[in-house]
C-alpha cells in the first residue's frame, strides 16, 4: 500500500466509467492535499473508495463496494449510495398524506425500503465539480418526477460532496418540491476501518438514549425504547460484537444491530457517533444535523457478492453509520415531520471523518 504524502496539489479528476439509462456515467476521483482519494460517482451519488491513512500512515481503502459499474448496476445492498426519496422503510409501502394515500413498491418483504424498485441509488445524477475554499466539491443534481416510485410532486434535488484536507467527506443535500411530498435522503456506505475481515471488534459511541424499537419486519412499533441496560448502549464506547449476539428481542430482529438510534443533539451540526479500529487506529466520526442515526451491522451480507479485489463480503464484514430522520416517519405522526411543502426547501448535512488515534 502508498503511503499519504503531505502538499500535493489537491485534484479532481474522471473516467469514464460506462452507461446507464443510455446516459454516460462517470467515475470522479477526489485528491486531497495530503493524498487521501474519495472516487464518487454520477451513477447512484455512490461513494466507491474511500482511502485514508492508518496510525503508521498507509493507506487503505475502508468502504465495501464493486470494482465496475456493471457490477452496481447488477446487486447491491445500496453500497456507498445516495439513498431516497425515502431512507429506510415506510410499512405496509405505504403512507396518507393530507388526505390521500399513496401507495409505493413494497421491496423489502411488505415494506417500502431505500425509495423503491428505482430509488436515487439507481439514476444517473447530472455532475459538476469545482475547487472550492473548503474543498474538493462534486455537485450532484436530479429531478425526480412526480409519481416516481409513487411518491408526489417533482422533487428538485442536489447532493454536494466536499473532501478536504482534514480528511472529512461532507454531505449538503438541498431539495425543493411543487406539491406535498416525503423526503428523507441519506448515505449508506458500509465501512470497515481496518480494510478486511470483520467489523466485531470495531468500538462503536454512538450519543443516544432511545432507540425506537422494531417488529419482526423492522418496522419501529411508535414507542421509545431507553437504551441502559440494553445492547443499545454505546455512550460508552463498546465494541460493535461484544453483545451482537445478546438474547434480546430487538436484536433477534435485526439479527444484530439495524436500529434507528434517537441522537441526544441540539440544533445544527454535531457529532451522534465515533468509530474506532484498535488495530490500525483509525477513527470514523460521524457529525449531522438529522435527529437520527440508524446503525446496521451489516448483518445481511452472506458470502454471495464477491467485492473489490476480489474481497467476498460475508456476514458483518462492514457497517453502516445513516444519519436520518426516523423509519415510518409518514405513517407515524409522533415522529419528527419528514414532509416538504412547495416553498420550502429540504436541508441535510452529514459529515465522515477520518483520522487516526493520538
Amino acid at each position: 500500500m502508498a503511503s499519504s504524502v503531505h502538499g500535493e496539489v489537491p485534484e479532481i479528476t474522471k473516467q469514464a466509467w460506462g452507461v446507464a439509462d443510455g446516459k454516460t456515467v462517470d467515475l470522479y476521483t477526489l485528491k486531497n492535499p495530503k493524498g487521501n482519494i474519495v472516487k464518487i460517482s454520477n451513477y447512484g451519488g455512490i461513494v466507491q473508495s474511500v482511502c485514508v491513512p492508518c496510525k503508521t500512515g498507509k493507506l487503505r481503502d475502508v468502504v465495501l463496494g464493486y470494482d465496475t459499474l456493471a457490477e452496481y448496476q447488477k446487486e447491491t445492498p445500496y453500497f456507498g449510495a445516495l439513498v431516497g426519496r425515502y431512507g429506510n422503510r415506510i410499512a405496509r409501502a405505504r403512507f396518507t398524506l393530507d388526505g390521500k394515500e399513496y401507495t409505493l413498491a413494497a421491496n423489502n418483504g411488505p415494506n417500502a425500503l431505500h425509495g423503491g424498485l428505482k430509488g436515487f441509488d439507481k439514476v444517473v445524477w447530472d455532475a459538476r465539480s469545482a475547487t472550492s475554499k473548503n474543498g474538493l466539491l462534486l455537485e450532484l443534481h436530479y429531478i425526480s418526477q412526480n409519481g416516481e416510485e409513487g411518491y408526489p410532486g417533482n422533487l428538485d434535488v442536489t447532493a454536494t460532496y466536499t473532501w478536504n484536507e482534514d480528511n472529512e467527506l461532507r454531505l449538503d443535500y438541498r431539495a425543493t418540491t411543487d406539491k406535498p411530498t416525503v423526503v428523507n435522503l441519506t448515505q449508506h456506505s458500509y465501512f470497515n476501518l481496518a480494510g478486511k475481515g470483520d467489523i466485531l471488534g470495531h468500538v462503536v459511541m454512538i450519543k443516544s438514549d432511545k432507540i425506537t424499537p422494531v417488529d419482526s419486519t423492522l418496522i419501529p412499533t411508535g414507542a421509545f425504547m431507553p437504551v441502559k441496560g440494553t445492547p443499545f448502549d454505546f455512550n460508552k464506547p463498546t465494541a460493535i460484537g461484544e453483545r451482537i449476539a445478546a438474547d434480546d428481542e430487538q436484536i433477534k430482529f435485526g439479527g444484530g444491530y439495524d436500529h434507528n438510534f434517537v441522537i441526544a443533539k441540539g440544533a445544527g451540526l454535531s457529532l451522534m457517533a465515533r468509530v474506532t479500529e484498535p488495530a490500525t487506529g483509525r477513527v470514523l466520526e460521524v457529525l449531522s444535523t438529522e435527529p437520527a442515526l440508524q446503525f446496521y451491522s451489516g448483518n445481511f451480507l452472506d458470502g454471495h457478492i464477491t467485492g473489490k479485489g476480489g474481497w467476498v463480503y460475508q456476514r458483518r464484514n462492514g457497517f453502516c453509520m445513516e444519519p436520518q430522520h426516523y423509519p415510518d416517519s409518514p405513517n407515524q405522526p409522533e415522529f419528527p415531520s419528514v414532509v416538504l411543502r412547495p416553498g420550502r426547501t429540504y436541508k441535510n448535512t452529514i459529515v465522515y471523518r477520518f483520522g487516526v488515534t493520538k
